[in-house]
């Protein structure tokens, strides 16, 4: 291994220093510079740039919120998928709005070639090819009266070649690059995803600063040649006839666009025999890998042993792109070897003469516990030091551009002295995220689900700007004109609903007609729309025949309308309960508490209570292994503090 250049020298003075060009770092990249910061971003090679080293798409489950709520905050994932996408979906339209993603398959080259433009052309924003080696710090005193418990403070970042980049904040988004190592049944290759070159002396640094480190795993299928691909033998996947778009600044006519295909096949028994027989070839159990990897998007080895009880798997195959013959083979990532490989896809019908451009592997990586980091993602030790991504121990270009954005917008209020931006769960999927993360106990890269949402009823992927586009506006990435349409676009909404609640109609022929058409029942008195609109085979599109006063309104609205109305119980059950969970997070927590001063406080309590340093009491309470009862203690422990 080459020594690192043993001379510094003092290359650039900027205000922030990005580590990685991931989605995580394109996000905090481009939020630093748009608030006027001299940012300057690190990539191991500038061809990484947003890169999609695994799944070619943005969205699904969940992760569609993500990015709906990145965009209403100002940041450039939702905007650049509607630049760049193939086909695109809404997942779950049979069920509740709550759990509606939408889903876009994109032409990976272009998403990054696109990404990398936007960087390219932003103002106060550098791109390097560097690998950072070293976080320079100084020791850190607390100014008067400003609660911290860091010891140290950011003073910059050395490359490998010497260059001393001295600046205000760092971002952390590494990735998966961390003395990674790829796995392909016995061949082991020590190199970043796709070949490219790992991050390898960053880890000794972070040690260094005390910063504790952990070792996850993840993987990918392989990539076929498109052209060896029977897809008679498949079931054609079609995107929707409607495209509805990511960023609520996408004019919904610019993505009607001609929509390319997917497929679906599944595995059989034969694939899962020649699976189980090769078992001991597999990094995974023959204990070569020492990461933890991901639960919820398990191997095909993990798929066939852990679910032995199911007959086949469904397998997705998607294109890469237009312009490549390259399909990537959804639901079969995998680490065993090349031969093994190549004989269990060519038992799935439609593979059975596949050609396999790029073998699946596995990946082992470093990343943190970020239980060390404060909701603004930022260290608790560290000041200056903020931290996202895959780095941060969770998995998805999703959640990864979402911690980016936050990262990228508290650094730079850090930098300006203002108060940083500390989403709740109760206002996005980001919320959730990030206090799963900071909060709770992770094992295992995190991924999220509409299940860890106690609230998303209310944190729909329909309704983002409405909850986010001030938060948005008053960081300021978020423009006045487009907050104004916000604004506009929700005054609509409450005067429309008025309008319904407030719009009588009686027992008239015409009226009981058109239930009688629709198969709903008869009315006995007078009711108002927004009553008819409650009744699941009404909707506010059929109610228009006996609404002739109504005015035209867009479909954005329309639809919000519908929403709020016919679930109007369920989201004043939620506000509620909001209401409830507002109050603890609002009791915040001294950063200097001396939990061993408590001494009612359980040892578990303590003990958890010390190596999380919560900022709140709502925190507090979502520790594993800190109880109702704890949490009681720790309240008259605080009125009694405040009163001193």
């Amino acid at each position: 291994m080459p020594k690192m250049f043993d001379k510094s020298y003092v290359q650039e003075k900027v205000d922030v220093c990005v580590v990685g060009a991931g989605h995580a770092g394109c996000e905090a990249a481009l939020a630093c510079a748009r608030l006027g910061l001299k940012t300057v971003i690190f990539t191991v090679s500038v061809d990484s740039i947003a890169l999609m080293p695994c799944n070619p798409n943005i969205g699904g489950t969940s992760k569609g919120h993500l990015v709906r709520e990145i965009d209403a905050l100002g940041g450039e994932m939702g905007k650049n998928i509607d630049k760049t996408f193939i086909q695109s979906k809404m997942l779950n339209r049979s069920k509740g709005p709550a759990v509606h993603s939408l889903r876009a398959q994109a032409d990976k080259a272009e998403y990054s070639r696109e990404m990398r433009k936007v960087l390219e052309n932003q103002e106060n924003l550098t791109i390097k090819q560097a690998e950072i080696c070293k976080i320079l710090t100084e020791d850190y005193n607390c100014y008067s009266g400003e609660e911290c418990i860091a010891t140290k403070k950011i003073t910059g970042v050395m490359t490998f070649t010497g260059a001393v980049y001295e600046c205000k904040a760092v971002i952390l988004c590494t990735g998966t690059y961390l003395k990674a190592r790829c796995l392909c049944g016995e061949a082991i290759t020590y190199t970043g995803p796709n070949g490219l070159q790992a991050a390898d002396h960053l880890t000794e640094s972070l040690e260094s600063l005390g910063i504790e480190m952990r070792r996850f795993k993840t993987g990918t299928p392989a990539r076929m040649d498109g052209n060896s691909i029977d897809y008679s033998k498949m079931e054609e996947q079609f995107g929707d006839e409607k495209v509805i778009p990511f960023s609520f600044s996408t004019d919904p006519e610019d993505v009607q666009i001609d929509q390319v295909s997917c497929w679906l096949t599944y595995t059989n028994e034969k694939t899962h025999d020649i699976i189980r027989s090769n078992l001991d070839r597999s990094p995974i159990y023959a204990g070569i890998i020492e990461g933890t990897g991901p639960r919820y998007c398990p191997s095909i080895e993990d798929k066939v042993v852990k679910f032995s009880d199911k007959e086949r798997h469904q397998v997705f195959i998607e294109p890469e792109g237009i312009h490549t013959s390259e399909m990537y083979v959804g639901g079969m990532s995998s680490s065993l070897p090349e031969d093994v490989q190549l004989a269990m896809y060519r038992t799935v019908p439609g593979l059975e003469h596949c050609k396999i451009v790029r073998n699946a592997y596995a990946i082992e990586y470093d990343c943190i516990n970020p239980k060390q980091l404060y909701p603004t993602l930022e260290f608790k030790d560290i000041k200056g030091l903020f931290s996202c991504g895959q780095f941060n121990g969770s998995s998805g270009y999703e959640e990864a551009a979402a911690q980016g954005l936050i990262a990228g917008i508290n650094a730079s209020l850090t930098i300006f002295g203002k108060q940083p931006v500390v989403i709740d769960r109760s206002q996005a999927y980001i919320g959730v995220l990030i206090d799963d993360l900071v909060t709770k106990e992770n094992f295992e890269p995190y991924r999220m689900m509409t299940s860890r949402a106690e609230y998303r009823l209310l944190l729909r992927q329909d309704n983002a700007d409405l909850r986010l586009r001030r938060i948005g506006y008053e960081v300021g990435l978020v423009s006045e004109e487009i907050y104004t349409k916000t604004l506009h676009k929700k005054k609509m909404i409450e005067e429309e609903i008025n309008r319904l609640k407030n719009t009588v109609i009686g027992a008239a022929k015409e009226n009981q007609e058109f239930l009688t058409a629709h198969g709903s029942a008869l009315l006995k008195t007078g009711t108002n729309l927004a009553e008819l609109m409650c009744r699941p085979e009404l909707s506010y599109e059929k109610l228009a025949e006996i609404d002739p006063k109504r005015t035209p309104l867009p479909d954005d609205v329309i639809e919000q309308v519908e929403i709020e109305v016919k679930y109007e119980g369920y989201i004043e059950r939620q506000m509620r309960q909001v209401e409830q969970y507002k109050k603890m997070e609002k009791k915040k927590i001294p950063a200097d508490l001396d939990y061993n001063d408590i001494s009612s406080l359980r040892l578990e309590a303590r003990q958890k209570l010390i190596a999380y340093k919560p900022v709140s009491v709502g925190q507090a309470s979502r520790i594993s292994g800190v109880s109702p009862a704890d949490i009681s203690v720790l309240l008259i422990y605080l009125e009694h503090y405040h009163r001193v």
